[in-house]
């Protein structure tokens, strides 16, 4: 059984045991992981200076690979306003890397920090078994970007935890636990601050408080599901308010596993040629690489004439249709590397869109762009060009 990645930067603060020591006990511990996905959900509805703006609907979805003792994965955020079921400010970001270290005993060191996972030190497990009704506390760290300006905020907190009831989630056996936490933000002195502990300038402070209930896997420590309720409020130092109110919602799932046999049957089947789509094993799952894709010049169009082998990719990929896909661009140098970035971008799109006109659900897909900074052939060549025009698509497990 897999887990998350939820860390623990922060030394557990306390343990507090009551009295009924001698009642049944149960050690809830973080055990190890391979591949997961993680979603975190937001639906909070914002106010500024009080006056209701619209609610702000949030998806972060990321697939996190185990290369031996690290976990290396990417962020991929959705974000929009509604007010009167009218879209405001939406915005995309694509492909935010992180990589971190976890412990056996669920310490976590990043070591590439963008500003996710959000939540960090969420939940902490007592290294001491514990019974029913028990409860402990332990110091955690959530990000927050309030006004979505890219500055980071990284708040300390305090949980306190309670061990409510085992459970059955999804068929899993779990411990159900609640946690409870204030928001204070701007209150601690500079030598109170957590070192790695860094802001938005124009913050001043935070105040609110959460509630969350979390569905933990017996076997593996993985908190399977969180739903946290939010009440907060930041305050800017030019006199701006913002105010939160509603749910985050944080999931943890396990790609199903994959007939890498049927897949590589069906790449022969449709008559791919393997030098034109390649198929490639690797950590994260098969790699289907469709080379020498035409676009039309400097452009996300595909041209009329790709579509047949799009058929065929998409035949062979429904073979695999409970799984996520990624899918990754590429492009030949010319130079403008800035330009490059973008095109492969859209051209990952592109190509995603037309997999989804072709039975795949759209949101299976998850899209990033590497412009020329990976070839896999000399690009002074027309020849090594073509094969760096490319998109590699990973059926993720």
């Amino acid at each position: 059984m897999k887990k998350h990645f939820f860390a623990v930067i922060f030394a557990f603060s306390s343990i507090i045991l009551p009295p009924a020591f001698l009642a049944a006990q149960n050690s809830i511990s973080y055990k190890g992981s391979g591949n997961y996905t993680f979603t975190e959900r937001t639906d909070l509805r914002r106010y500024d200076n009080g006056k209701y703006t619209g609610l702000l609907s949030r998806e972060i979805r990321s697939f996190i690979v185990q290369k031996e003792n690290l976990y290396d994965g990417n962020f991929y955020v959705w974000q929009e306003t509604r007010r009167n079921m009218q879209r405001q400010l939406p915005g995309i970001n694509d492909a935010i890397p992180s990589v971190f270290k976890i412990a056996s005993d669920g310490t976590f060191t990043m070591l590439q920090d963008n500003g996710y996972p959000t939540f960090r030190s969420f939940p902490c497990y007592p290294q001491q078994k514990i019974s029913k009704g028990e409860k402990w506390t332990a110091s955690s760290v959530r990000v927050v970007d309030p006004m979505n300006t890219g500055e980071f905020t990284r708040i300390p907190f305090t949980a306190e935890y309670t061990y409510l009831k085992d459970d059955v989630y999804n068929g899993t056996e779990v411990y159900i636990v609640s946690a409870k936490w204030a928001t204070r933000y701007g209150f601690l002195s500079a030598a109170e601050v957590p070192a790695d502990t860094e802001g938005d300038p124009l913050l001043d402070r935070a105040t609110g408080s959460h509630s969350a209930t979390i569905a933990i896997s017996k076997e593996s420590g993985a908190a399977l599901v969180v739903r946290d309720t939010v009440d907060e409020s930041f305050f800017y130092k030019d006199g701006r308010k913002v105010d939160f109110k509603g749910t985050i919602s944080l999931f943890t799932n396990y790609p199903p596993a994959v007939d890498r046999k049927k897949i590589i049957t069906s790449v022969k089947k449709e008559k791919l040629p393997p030098a034109e789509v390649p198929v490639e094993e690797t950590p994260a799952g098969l790699k289907i690489s469709i080379k020498n894709l035409q676009f039309k010049p400097d452009s996300d169009q595909l041209l009329e004439s790709e579509k047949e082998r799009l058929d065929k990719i998409a035949s062979v990929l429904l073979n695999a249709k409970d799984s996520s896909f990624l899918v990754e661009g590429h492009t030949a140098s010319t130079g403008n590397p800035s330009g490059e970035m973008t095109l492969s971008i859209k051209r990952a799109r592109a190509i995603a869109s037309e997999l989804s006109k072709r039975g795949i659900p759209a949101e299976k897909f998850i899209c990033k762009g590497w412009g020329a900074t990976k070839p896999i052939a000399d690009n002074s060549t027309p020849e090594g060009m073509a094969q760096n025009r490319r998109v590699e698509i990973t059926i993720l497990e």
